[in-house]
Order: C-alpha cells, then structure tokens, then sequence
C-alpha cells in the first residue's frame, strides 16, 4: 500500500513539474529568476516553432538538454514562454526557430542556427566562435556565441546612485575600454590591460585630467569578425545584444564576470565623480546584409526587427552597414527602451550617445517620420527621466539633423561645431563670424528651439576622422594596412 502511495505521490509531482514546464508567462521577455527555476519569454510572430536548449559549455557541439516550447500551450500572441525548474545563474543557453526560409517574402528562418537571447543580459563566446558558420549552412553549436541565465539584482552597489551632474558643467572624454589601458605605457597590469577593471586603475588619471564624464565606445556584446577578411571589428559598432556587456573586455571570463566587473567599474567612477554615458548601437547589428550571418534577430523574426528593401531579400541600409533596425515597430521600441532602462536601472550608467540617431527618425519604408515614436517613448519614459540623451543627430544616407533633432531633453553632437572650428584655425575665408556663432553656443542652430547652450555638444576630434595632432599635421589620411587585435 505504502509502496503505490509512494509511487503516486511521485507520478503526481512529476506531472506538477511537467505541467509548470509547460506553462510560463509572456512577461517580462528575456530570463526571470525566482528560487524555484526561471522563465523564460521571447517574441516571434511567424516562427512555426521554438526550442529552448542549455548547454554545459559555451563550447559545447550539443546541448544538454532541449525543451520543445508548446505553440498550443506555451504562446501568448506572439509571445513564446516556458517556466524551467531549477535553473540557476549561470546557466548557458540559447534558442532554435523553425519558420520560412523565403528571402523574397523576408523570410529567414534557420532552425540549424543557434540564436541568442535578444534580452540576454550576458553572452558568452567560444574560443573556435565563427561567424561564418553562422552564414553557412547546417548546425554552428560548437561555434555560436550563446546567452547566459544572470541575477541582476545579486550585486552590492554600497549605496552607488547615479550622479545627474547638469549638462552646463559636463566635460565628456571619449574612449574606447581595450584602447585606453591595452599599451604597458598605461601602467596597468598585463592581466587586466583592455578590460573595465583597468580602466578602475586610471580613475586618478581621469581626475587630473578634469573630466566629468566618460563616454565609453560600445560595450554591448559585438561580433568582433564583423569586419573585412583579415581585420578586426576594433571599435565595437557590430551589436549582437542590447543587455549585455562585451565579455573580451572583462579580466574575468567566467559567464557573470563581465556584468560584475563592468559594474565595479561604474561604482568606482561615480566614486570619483565622474559619470558614465555608453556610446549606444540601435540603428544597425552585426548580422549585416543579406549574405550576412544568422545570429539572433535575423532568427527570430527577420521582418519584424530589420527595414527591408523593396525586394524584401534585402535590407535598406541607411547606416552604411548592410542593415537597418526597424525601431519604431512597436516590438522593437520595446526593446529599445527596456535596454535603456536596464542599463540605468541595474548597471547605474548615467547617459547614452546614441550612433547614427537619425534613423531612429525612419519608419519602416524609411521615411523620416515628424514625430518618431521611439524618441518621444525614450523622451517621456520616467526612468529615463534626468539621464543624459545625447544624439549624433544623422545618418550614412544623408540624414542630417544638427539643429533640428525630435524631442526637448536631446543634446545633439554638434558637427558644424567641429567643422567650423577646423575651419577658422586653417584660416579659410569667411570662418570667423560662424566660428564666433559656436562660441557663443550655436545660436544660429539652435536658437529656434529656445534651448539653452548646452544643448550643443562641441567637439574637435572624436573617433571619426583624424586626431587633434593629425589635424595640424596631414591635409590627408591614409587607411592604414596592420590589422587591429581585439
């Protein structure tokens, strides 16, 4: 008797487990921890099917285990969810979608290609990683870039809160993390040159220098071989994940290391007193153009998150990189927005320069929309609220909104401040009323608007283009024939 309730009792929590297995919640998309497993949520509209698979190692060619999403049971709309138990932080993993393989109706499904998480807060990436077997045909598990399951609530921040310093006494210095530590002329060790803890080494030199902010070239997790054969991605314009920071530019390569690091590095700058803005990629990924790799949006649900061509097998590329985001769709403002909210709410940054803002004017034909929905959401979102939001205010394709830029609370880069600056110091005819005018706080742009003068951001040099010695040495530049490291 004892022995049938026993087995009874067991058939029955088997069957719970399954049934909590089977179910989850559409909300909120990405990972959710709680002590008893997570939920996981991720949109496709038109995939036909979705599995979920964990893997022991990022370098894994199988996964350990695979859990078929239910479309009758586990969907929501578009929304496919599933509640595993017993996943912890830690846990490697990724998804596979089954759907149309149609390019000429915008159709790219690959259910052979390992796809990342698009709310994943972590990625990690094998050390064989190939990008062109993301591009080729047939299974790239040994070789994908992969999510990991993190707790962004398990760090201690000892009281860190963002600095709101005002933007009339905000001086930004430009950098990129593996440059600015990677030479031994830096000082820092050998073991953490390039990385955010290096760059914790430098916090004295920043205050010397007088700075108040810094404005960190991309640190969201990019494809370092999107690049031409026998070159790097150096600078880190290739996102493959909005929510994660970049793992090369950790000391620690252990899956949660560099979420901690690059918050240790947050903390010890607002120590400082110096704030941190992050030089942010949504105009573009790393998937590239239609002979590109199939990474995770391209995956997912290729004509909801990229502009398409006329011929729909091809993407409009107004960012001069072979795509384009599609961000005022509704799903992907979202998630444009929860990445911004993310990274001020759990990683404490303090403002963003957005690459290329621009297109995220551009609706889905591409048109320049009077009142783009994803810069008023980004606008009004009270999280966002006092965060810096500064705009490179154009685009590859000749969008050019210095001076005109949507919204009330958007800094814009100002180029004519660094062009007319150039100008009067080459002694060109004509430069220096205009270079009076940006002195003075661009009037002459932005005076329609009523806005303050800090409303320009002015600059000389920045990454693009030559630097301040070049600009008095050279009347040219060459490109240059080593290759980058990363």
């Amino acid at each position: 008797m004892s022995v049938i309730l026993e087995q009874a009792i067991g058939d029955e929590i088997s069957a719970a487990v399954k049934r909590i297995e089977s179910t989850g919640r559409s909300s909120p998309l990405g990972v959710t921890l709680s002590l008893e497993g997570a939920n996981f949520s991720v949109y496709s509209k038109h995939a036909t099917g979705i599995e979920l698979l964990f893997f022991n190692c990022v370098d894994d060619a199988r996964p350990e285990r695979v859990i078929r999403i239910d479309p009758s049971t586990n969907r929501t709309y578009h929304y496919w969810h599933v509640f595993v138990p017993g996943v912890k932080a830690g846990q490697i993993y990724g998804y596979r979608v089954e759907g149309a393989f149609d390019p000429p109706s915008g159709m790219r499904f690959d259910p052979a290609k390992i796809l990342i998480d698009p709310y994943g807060r972590s990625t990690v990436v094998p050390q064989n990683y190939s990008r062109e077997a993301a591009r080729e045909k047939g299974d790239n598990a040994a070789v994908a870039m992969k999510s990991v399951v993190v707790d962004p609530h398990a760090y201690d921040w000892e009281g860190d809160m963002p600095l709101h310093r005002p933007s009339a006494r905000t001086i930004i210095y430009e950098m990129h993390v593996r440059g600015f530590t990677r030479h031994p002329s830096s000082g820092v060790a050998e073991k953490k040159r390039g990385t955010f803890v290096g760059l914790i080494e430098k916090v004295p030199y920043l205050q010397e220098l007088g700075v108040t902010a810094v404005e960190l070239m991309p640190v969201f997790q990019f494809d370092a071989q999107d690049s031409p054969p026998w070159r790097v991605n150096y600078w880190g314009y290739a996102p493959v994940s909005f929510f994660s920071p970049h793992q090369a530019y950790s000391s620690r390569q252990d899956p949660l290391g560099p979420l901690d690091e690059f918050r240790d590095m947050v903390k010890a700058l607002h120590r400082a007193g110096i704030e941190v803005i992050l030089d942010v990629v949504f105009n573009h990924t790393a998937e590239g153009d239609h002979n590109g790799p199939t990474l995770s949006l391209r995956g997912l649900d290729n004509i909801t998150y990229y502009i398409l061509d006329h011929d729909r097998a091809r993407y409009a590329n107004y960012s001069g990189t072979g795509n384009t985001l599609n961000a005022n769709h509704p799903i992907v403002r979202r998630m444009i927005v929860d990445s911004l909210r993310y990274w001020v709410e759990e990683m404490h940054v303090d403002g963003f320069r957005f690459d290329l803002a621009a297109i995220l004017g551009r609706g889905e034909s591409g048109q320049s929309m009077p009142n783009p929905p994803v810069l008023w959401d980004i606008e009004s979102d009270p999280v966002l609220a006092g965060t810096k939001l500064i705009a490179e205010a154009w685009d590859a394709s000749g969008l050019y909104e210095v001076g005109s830029f949507i919204g009330d609370s958007w800094k814009e880069w100002n180029g004519r401040f660094r062009d007319d600056v150039r100008s009067f110091f080459r002694g060109e005819e004509r430069s220096v009323g205009r270079f009076a005018d940006r002195l003075l706080g661009s009037p002459a742009i932005y005076g329609h608007k009523e806005r303050e003068v800090e409303q320009s951001v002015n600059f000389v040099t920045c990454h693009d283009g030559f630097t301040l010695n070049d600009l008095v040495s050279y009347n040219q530049r060459q490109p240059g024939r080593r290759q980058r490291q990363p």
